[in-house]
């Protein structure tokens, strides 16, 4: 068969249209070329991987296709095994091993890595390798698995690089050239289905929500400009903004604009036809909070048919599961939000549940799903519509604004290629983020590609297993990080200037004759962190104070123009909560809710109201009126403040507060501190690009030669050498240095277990972890031994410059215990003040170093240990979460 005729075979798979970018892609394969394909999501860009790996089936070569999550590899699989059948494709995961011998196998990236390094004889006819994700590279942690497979693979594998859009494409191209060979970088930016960016404001000065493009004509919104300019910022449309909309703001029509909730968010889309819809959170509580308030709400979304279609995939996929088990992960809430066409999707939940959201949101039978950002890599879950409740996201140290490139990753979902003709970004308002933000951020296509690797100790063991010393330094030279050290360095000093410059004119236009700004700033932000600490205590209070209130009770108000006394004539309760109907000494009629009042209304008096309560009645107010000008009022009530001054006492009494020109120097002083912080991002990466590769590997080397792992002279590694080698873990020599020191050795597969989950867990919430548990003095004992290992190792890295590795933590030993010994999924974890998906990702983590040690350890008896605590680990819930789930189609049709 000729290659025309190959092909055409191959296209006549897909029911659509072959584009340009994967015309170009197939034409360079059949060259013989690596390529690599950077296209926006949801562009079809499989479709080229796809032909490599039937390129390498008709050349009777094995074809290999990496992922860099498992979601995605077991996704991956199921599409292969759908073309290819059962027997032509496999699946290597860390949870999975099926038909690994296969013509075509699926894998995570790290599982080729670990071949490469082990010689797996399934390298010899191998022909073709995908790396899908390739912009995974960049990841702090895992990037440098990816660069080991490029540099390391045989070089007559040919590679298929997939990546989202990428700025700079040419320049991995270019480095994969210079390592392998022929690179054809393949590059579209059209999004297959058109995007709509859009901001969403809820304009409380009339009730109203606001959706208004970004974008106009090309151009940024003038309309939504002057929306956001006309806004009280610093709050979300409460009391304290409407208090600033006295005397000058109120005369110059500014408006009170709050973030839209997120049930008339989703109510909105409904009604405008933009469901189903992805809505971003980047809190795993705040994505439950928000499904529930929705059911809560009372939004039902589905038919009756759609209802039972996700009852089929719930019982097919989590039948299986003790209700028990069930009962904890929340099993009736979670039914109950997807038979509503609701549901969250978070790490905090298992696989299996996450599974079922998945399946029934391709399926298009949830129309509404809150999900973390981490939704938006890998598995093809794509959406008419994309809300991103906020541009901002907490790493656990501090809050950092969303890339340009994480920006394209989240908005990529929307839109379904076949099914949308227009996909729609939405962004809420938000009073940190202004208008203009926002469009740079959404009109901006930049998503520089950065190398993250860095020499290992197992690296470097593996290096030495297979090269001599200046083959290894010269391998370490072909990475992509010391490509780009090498021609980036003038670039980044250029841009350096071009900031420091930038950020000299910034602080003098936010110089204040008046005194200094800086110290207004820092008053104004301890003023509002205090107002924050306090502010739900307060709001509950007023609450309560104000249902409290009767008819006839006089308080004092400030909203709008008027400050002053007031009497209630009635109150009601609104979906928004209660709400008071006040009538002032000059006639007029008040609505207020507890957003009107900082501090509990008060009682300042009593009026004897008309039999007849009409308030809307102009006859009735201006009797009330004259009551309660008649009325006396507590002493010094009149003068009494209701609402607390936001500036007060600090940063109003500060000279620049007087500054006429304050609202710009103030944001030429925070436009200044976001450069700042670029600038010394920048100076970071200028210092470590004049730091080499090869220098870092030296260092790594010493640490080594010191602990006894090589014999630097003779370039060999020495027995404990061999054990790190074939020990892969991000914390690998602390691995290997406890097996060493024997703490591991004579322990029941229990306290194995317990110990070895100090290596895997890391406590990452802000709140005190528990103290820690164990089952007997002597385990106590060897724990401590073990932090001791630790603290040894983290001095020897510091000594000579290397970054200290992760401490041990013993927060997750008790229940390790638990699990290995025996004890039920719904024991273990309701115990816990752990979910569900932690209680299972850290436990499958767990099970793969303790397999690990059952083919490393030195000792028969810790081997056997780890054997058969890594066998009991696998059980229940844990089990179910590891298999290879089957596709939606799939469990409706069981």
């Amino acid at each position: 068969m000729t290659d025309a005729q190959s092909r055409a075979e191959f296209v006549a798979r897909y029911s659509f249209p072959i584009d340009r970018f994967q015309t170009e892609a197939f034409d360079a394969l059949d060259r013989g070329e690596h390529v690599v394909v950077a296209v926006p999501t949801g562009s079809g860009k499989t479709v080229v991987a796809e032909y490599g790996v039937d390129q390498a089936r008709r050349a009777g070569k094995r074809a290999f296709y990496t992922a860099p999550v498992k979601a995605l590899s077991n996704q991956k699989f199921r599409d292969l095994v759908a073309i290819y059948g059962d027997d032509e494709v496999g699946l290597l995961t860390g949870d999975n091993s099926i038909n690994g011998d296969a013509p075509i196998v699926v894998m995570t990236t790290e599982v080729l890595r670990n071949m490469i390094y082990g010689r797996s004889r399934l390298l010899h006819d191998l022909g073709l390798v995908v790396l899908d994700e390739v912009h995974f590279l960049q990841d702090s942690y895992r990037g440098p698995v990816w660069e080991e497979v490029m540099i390391h693979l045989p070089q007559h594998v040919r590679l298929v690089c997939l990546s989202a859009t990428v700025s700079n494409v040419d320049e991995l191209a270019d480095w994969i050239s210079t390592v392998r060979g022929p690179t054809a970088s393949i590059v579209e930016r059209q999004r297959p289905v058109r995007l709509d960016n859009e901001y969403l404001v809820a304009d409380k000065t009339n009730g109203r929500l606001r959706m208004l493009p970004v974008f106009v004509s090309g151009h940024v919104n003038r309309d939504a400009v002057q929306l956001d300019e006309s806004g009280v910022r610093g709050r979300t449309g409460g009391p304290r903004d409407r208090r600033r909309t006295r005397g000058g703001d109120q005369g110059s029509g500014r408006k009170v604009l709050a973030p839209p909730s997120r049930v008339e968010t989703v109510e909105l889309l409904e009604s405008r036809g933009l469901l189903p819809a992805i809505f971003f959170i980047f809190s795993r509580a705040q994505c439950d909070a928000a499904a529930k308030s929705c059911v809560d709400a009372g939004l039902h979304l589905t038919t009756g048919d759609e209802r039972a279609a996700i009852s089929s995939i719930i019982e097919a996929r989590l039948g299986g599961l003790d209700d028990a088990d069930l009962q904890v992960l929340g099993y009736h809430q979670f039914v109950t939000q997807l038979e509503s066409g609701i549901a969250a999707h978070h790490a905090g939940m298992v696989p299996p549940m996450k599974e079922v959201v998945e399946a029934c949101f391709v399926e298009g039978l949830i129309k509404v799903v809150f999900a973390t950002e981490t939704l938006a890599v890998g598995i093809n879950m794509p959406a008419r519509t994309v809300v991103i409740e906020k541009l901002t996201k907490f790493t656990g140290e501090h809050h950092e604004r969303l890339t340009p490139g994480q920006y394209t990753q989240l908005t990529g979902r929307a839109g379904r290629r076949g099914i949308d003709e227009l996909g729609t970004a939405v962004v809420l308002w938000s009073p940190w983020v202004r208008f203009d933000e926002v469009a740079e951020l959404a009109g901006s296509s930049s998503f520089h590609l950065r190398s993250a690797f860095h020499p290992t100790y197992n690296m470097a063991a593996n290096l030495i297993r297979t090269y001599s010393s200046d083959e290894a330094h010269h391998l370490l030279n072909l990475s992509f990080a010391q490509y780009q050290a090498d021609r980036d360095v003038v670039r980044l000093e250029a841009r350096l200037e071009r900031r420091r410059t930038a950020l000299g004119d910034l602080r003098e236009q936010a110089h204040s004759e008046l005194g200094d700004i800086d110290e207004y700033r820092r008053l104004r932000d301890d003023e509002h962190a205090e107002h924050t600490a306090g502010r739900d205590v307060r709001r509950r209070a007023v609450t309560d104070a104000l249902a409290a209130l009767r008819p006839g009770v006089v308080v004092h108000i400030a909203k709008g123009t008027y400050r002053g006394a007031a009497a209630v004539v009635a109150t009601a309760h609104r979906k928004t909560g209660l709400r008071a109907t006040l009538i002032t000494k000059s006639a007029k009629s008040i609505y207020a809710t507890a957003e009107d009042f900082d501090d509990p209304p008060l009682p300042v008096g009593t009026v004897t109201l008309p039999a007849q309560c009409a308030p809307n009645r102009k006859e009735y107010r201006n009797d009330v009126a004259r009551r309660l000008r008649a009325v006396k009022l507590s002493p010094g009530a009149s003068s009494k403040r209701t609402r607390r001054d936001p500036d007060m006492p600090g940063a109003a009494q500060h000279p620049v507060a007087r500054d006429p020109d304050l609202r710009t120097k103030l944001a030429a002083a925070a436009k200044a501190d976001r450069i700042e912080n670029e600038i010394a991002d920048l100076e970071r990466r200028v210092s470590g690009k004049n730091l080499s590769l090869a220098k870092e590997f030296d260092r790594v080397l010493d640490v080594l030669t010191t602990y006894g792992y090589i014999d630097r002279p003779t370039w060999t590694l020495t027995e404990a050498g061999e054990m790190l080698a074939r020990t892969f873990h991000e914390s690998d020599l602390l691995v290997t240095e406890v097996v060493r020191s024997g703490l591991l050795d004579g322990l029941d597969p229990a306290d194995l277990a317990a110990l070895v989950s100090m290596l895997v867990y890391e406590h990452r919430s802000s709140d005190t972890p528990p103290a820690p548990w164990f089952s007997s003095d002597e385990v106590r004992r060897r724990a401590r031994r073990l932090s001791a290992v630790s603290e040894d190792l983290r001095a020897s890295e510091r000594a000579v410059g290397l970054g200290e590795h992760r401490a041990p933590d013993p927060t997750f030993a008790a229940i390790a215990h638990a699990w290995v010994a025996g004890e039920g999924f719904a024991e273990v974890v309701g115990e816990e003040e752990l979910t569900g998906g932690d209680f299972v990702r850290t436990t499958k983590q767990l099970i793969d170093l303790l397999r690990q040690l059952a083919i490393v350890a030195p000792d028969p008896g810790t081997r056997r240990a780890a054997a058969t605590a890594a066998e009991q680990a696998f059980r229940g819930v844990v089990a179910d979460s590891s298999a290879a789930a089957p596709s939606a189609h799939d469990d409706q049709a069981g």
